[in-house]
This record gives structure tokens, sequence and C-alpha cells, in this order.
């Protein structure tokens, strides 16, 4: 593949015209499109290259198309979000291709032909990692790897089809690509904190191979990342389910996750800068909560009735900070939850997807914070897990909390139950984001983050704190509404 074989929109005019009929009906139902609830209005362009001739019998075309909606209630107007889409281009679709169909064209250049989810056919997948494989620049998308490792052609591609934010294809059960499908301009923490943690020879976390980059008006987007496939992996999701099914204890499990955590978190504290977090940085941090608990009261009105008991996390941590309490900041996960660790049998824990909240701004998502962000997501992980189980397992939650947080101080030194008021804070802020995000995505859902937000305000006859307790962090640190 060269340059030569590309065209860019400027020669297909009607490219995205004769799509956006398509598009509109297809992209609401894909789950990884985040503006679901709300109409999209239109479509602009921002690049778009050929990868494959469209007259031949085979088309594939790679798109940056930003997506125009009006605004979520209480949001600010916005651009569009952007995002990535590999469309293919044929006569008529094979049966074994019907669940990736988006339509037929009718006008433009395509008039006549089929379109469709290009990652479901081997073929296009094929294109993508011989593009890698030869460090290959097509249009304004560059293919680029580790020099030190090959990539061994012929690995044969299929498609992941679990629910997921982005897109996934296994290539021979030796690699996997992620697509990142919403992308945004700058440094992507995917590909960065991956990179950062290899040259620490931290073994946690699988160390990319390639990574596609699109470069476009001055501004460079990451578009996917190749990794190592962890053969016989399974989630923790799974695998926590999985042992509630049978009413097994998942304590020895969330203990070596903790540990895990706790060394992907000293690593990252090694390869990239950390700062210490005073007064002005505290009052930055809990303002931010506070906006987010106002903004996502108006946009769910369940939680509403929990906002002052909420309000006193938040409130809490901002009276410690001014009495001079300081905390480390640093890199971390950003979006840590069981879904975002693997674990093959008889093989240790490993934490992938360092994307962050896919809704928090790409800047936001790279500023270092307290690691107990990381640990409160995946309290409240437990959490929904314990919540999704067929029977319910009494303390089973609890347990996990607690174990957790063990293994995490037998490597770190430092247990995060000894920091009550930052852990409430933080689980506080992350179960409001939830709340919002099941209300917009999964409303079947929503009573799971509520609960918590019940138990986090003081609502449930419970202390306002649900971290695990433990002899060095007393209860009478806690705020209760």
């Amino acid at each position: 593949m060269s340059e030569s074989v590309t065209r860019t929109l400027a020669s297909t005019p009607g490219l995205l015209a004769s799509l956006d009929p398509l598009l509109r009906e297809w992209l609401p139902r894909q789950r990884w499109f985040a503006g679901k609830g709300r109409p999209v209005t239109g479509f602009s362009p921002v690049a778009a290259t050929e990868l494959l001739p469209a007259d031949g019998r085979l088309g594939l075309y790679h798109l940056l198309v930003r997506v125009h909606q009006p605004p979520a209630l209480g949001a600010e107007p916005h651009p569009g979000d952007c995002y990535q889409l590999l469309i293919g281009v044929r006569e008529a679709l094979p049966p074994r291709l019907a669940p990736a169909l988006i339509g037929h064209v009718e006008q433009g250049p395509l008039a006549g032909r089929t379109v469709y989810e290009a990652l479901y056919d081997p073929r296009p997948a094929e294109v993508l990692l011989e593009a890698l494989r030869s460090q290959a620049r097509i249009g304004g998308l560059f293919f680029e790897r580790d020099p030190e490792h090959e990539i061994r052609p012929g690995l044969v591609p299929r498609m992941l089809t679990a629910e997921q934010s982005n897109s996934s294809v296994v290539y021979g059960d030796t690699y996997i690509l992620k697509l990142l499908r919403r992308v945004l301009p700058g440094v992507n923490p995917d590909l960065e904190l991956p990179l950062a943690l290899a040259r620490e020879g931290c073994p946690r976390v699988p160390a990319p191979t390639a990574w596609i980059r699109a470069e476009r008006s001055g501004q460079s987007y990451v578009l996917g990342v190749l990794q190592p496939f962890v053969q016989g992996a399974s989630d923790g999701w799974e695998l926590a389910l999985r042992e509630l099914a049978k009413g097994e204890d998942f304590a020895a499990e969330a203990r070596a996750l903790g540990r895990a955590t706790a060394e992907v978190h000293t690593a990252l504290a090694r390869a990239l800068p950390t700062v210490t977090l005073g007064q002005a940085q505290l009052t930055l941090m809990t303002d931010a909560m506070l906006a987010r608990l106002e903004a996502a009261a108006q946009a769910v009105p369940a939680l509403r009735p929990y906002v002052p008991g909420l309000r006193s996390a938040f409130e809490a941590l901002a009276e410690l900070a001014a009495e001079g309490r300081t905390w480390t900041a640093q890199r971390v996960h950003g979006d840590l939850h069981l879904g975002q660790c693997l674990r093959s049998p008889g093989g240790p824990w490993r934490l992938i997807d360092f994307e962050g909240e896919p809704a928090r701004p790409l800047a936001e998502r790279r500023l270092p914070q307290p690691p107990l962000r990381d640990v409160a997501g995946m309290l409240r992980s437990f959490d929904y897990a314990a919540h999704s189980a067929d029977l319910p397992v009494p303390g089973w939650a609890e347990t996990c909390r607690a174990a957790y947080c063990s293994g995490y101080a037998e490597v770190s030194g430092v247990d995060p139950r000894t920091d009550p008021v930052l852990l409430r804070a933080c689980e506080t802020d992350k179960a409001v984001y939830e709340v919002v995000y099941e209300a917009r995505h999964r409303p079947d859902w929503l009573p799971v983050p509520l609960s918590a937000v019940r138990r986090l305000a003081g609502d449930d006859g419970t202390t306002a704190s649900s971290a695990p307790t433990s002899p060095s962090s007393p209860l009478s640190r806690r705020t209760h509404p």
C-alpha cells in the first residue's frame, strides 16, 4: 500500500453525503456511540482514506467523521464528537456478513453498492495488520510499531462481538487490535501509559506492539493500539460472576488484584511525574466534583434527594485540605473496574484499557490523580458484580473490598482504608458518574449506582462511607450528612 492508491475527500466529494441517511440510522444503534438519546442532525468530514479501491469487488474506506447533535440537557454547546469508521463496500453481502450491514447506497459515488461495518470481514482486518506490519503511511494514516517487535504475516483475524465502548479484532490468538471509536486529538493515555509501563518493565500490562495514528490539520489522533493477546484469559467481571453463581468466595482473587493494581501504580509513579495536591489543587478538585454532582442531579432527577448527603463527601475533603492536609497525585488507570482486568488460568492479573472514562475530556484524563481514584473504581465494581448475581451472596462485596484493599497495602505499603475521607469522595464521584452513564445508556442498571448513592449519602441507615473498616481507619474521621 502506498500514497498513490489512496484518495481523500477532495476527490470523493459526494461520499459522506451519500452515506448520511444510512449513518443516521446505523450509528445510534452501536454500543460505542456516545450520543444516544439525541437525534443526529448532520455530519462533517474530518478525514477519509481509501484503503481498498471501491471500484473493485471489495472496497474499504477509513473515515473520521464529526457527528452533530443537539447538546445534552444542561450541557454546553459542543462541536460534535469525532468517530472512526471503517466502511466496507460490496455489491451484496454474503450471509455471514449480514450482522455488519449498514445499508444500500442510493446516490453518489457508491450508488448501487452495499456498505457495512468492515471489521466483521477478515479481508479488511488483514489490511490493517499488514499496514502495521509494514509500517505503512496511507494518506494521513500512520501505521507504526515498536522496532524491536516483528509482526508475523498471515494471522487470521476475528472481530470480538462482546459489548464494549470500542472495537477489537484478534489476530490468530497472538495480537489484539483495539480500535478507538470516539477519537480526540492529542496524546491518548491508552497508548501513552502502556508504553511508559513497558519502559519500566511492568509485566502487569501488555506492552504495545504497534499503533495507528492520523494527522489532520496539524492535529494528531491515536486511532488504535495492537498488543499481545492474553490467550485463554477471562476478565475479572466474568470470573467474579462465575464465582458468585457458585456461591464461591472471591477474596483471594480480589487480594491478588489489589496487589496487581498497586504494582501498576508504583511503576507509573516511577515512570511519570508525581505532584503534591495542596489546598489550591484540592479546592479545584472538589469544586469539579461538586459541579459534576450538580450537573448529574439536573440530568437525572432520581439523584436529587441525595445531593445534600453526597455533597458532604466532597465538603469533608475540602475541610481536610483547608486544615493543611496534602496528598500525592500521579498518573493512574482512570477507569479501573473488573472488566478492565484479565487473568488466564494459573496466570497473573493484567490490567488493560488505559483510555480513562470516555465521557471526560482527554486533557482531564491525563492529569495526575490520587491513586485512590482507581481503588474507588474497583470497589464500585465489586458492588456492581454483587448486584448482578442471580442469587445474592450476603457480604460478598464487602469481603472482596476488604481483601482488595489488603492486597493493595501489601505492595504499596499504604492501606486505602487509612484515608477514608478521600476514598469516600472518590467513590462518591464515581457513583455519580455511573448514575449519569446508566441513565443515558442502560436505564435498567440505574438501581445499581443508586443503591451506592443511598449508602454514600448516608440515607440507607448506614454510615456515609462504605470503605471496609480496619483498625487504622476510625469511623470518626468520616463525615455524615
